[in-house]
């Protein structure tokens, strides 16, 4: 009975929809079908829409992901003959929209419940720039462990650096440059970004900070 009213109620929606909600179910079998067999972990109700290139071997996904088209998520376990170990966990729920670039070499973490706009960089990698003679691609590679933390916002064309460690609940505005450590419930924007405020749990407000993040 469920089955042939969840039927009906398909056949009344709008061809978007049912295109839409076709295309939902094809992901989800071929998550189940395909991508837990090749994921490092791949939680159930998890959707991957069509990658550029994911590594498949180094990322964990939690239950629920969704991860939108044209993703780039890559582990690098190796650069001018040093070895890395490189792991992304991307927990539950976490929602990823297009075009979403992340690189890592060391542990990457994205908390459980976070939503990534599109055209996001999220890395845990620079490239050294020492030796003037050589280009800059060429370079070692300097590791910095990145976390966003659980119920995190990051808005369109952010970019997360190596190094950033984001608290929960945090809201990165649209096209910032995150680079360091960033305390729960915060707002930050600019470049290089700032916190322009912070939930104050003791006054349950949102207050305004200094450049610290400490409340004024």
């Amino acid at each position: 009975m469920k089955v042939f009213l969840k039927f009906k109620k398909l056949l009344l929606l709008p061809v978007s929809l049912k295109k839409r909600y076709i295309a939902h179910l094809w992901l989800l079998a071929k998550g189940a079908l395909i991508y837990r067999f090749i994921f490092s972990h791949y939680g159930k109700g998890s959707i991957v829409y069509k990658p550029l290139f994911i590594s498949y071997e180094a990322v964990k996904l939690g239950e629920n992901v969704s991860i939108g088209e044209h993703a780039r998520i890559e582990a690098i376990d190796s650069w001018l003959e040093r070895k890395y170990t490189p792991s992304i966990l991307i927990e539950s729920g976490v929602r990823i929209e297009q075009r979403c670039h992340i690189t890592a070499a060391d542990q990457l973490v994205i908390g459980r419940n976070s939503l990534i706009s599109f055209d996001v960089m999220i890395q845990d990698t620079d490239h050294e720039y020492q030796n003037i003679e050589l280009p800059v691609s060429q370079q070692p590679l300097n590791v910095n462990r990145t976390i966003i933390g659980e119920s995190c916002f990051i808005g369109s064309g952010a970019k997360i650096s190596a190094g950033t460690t984001l608290g929960k609940h945090c809201v990165v505005g649209a096209n910032a440059v995150v680079r360091g450590d960033f305390p729960d419930y915060c707002v930050i924007v600019g470049i290089p970004a700032k916190i322009i405020k912070r939930y104050n749990l003791v006054t349950q407000a949102w207050q305004k900070t200094n450049s610290l993040g400490d409340f004024v």
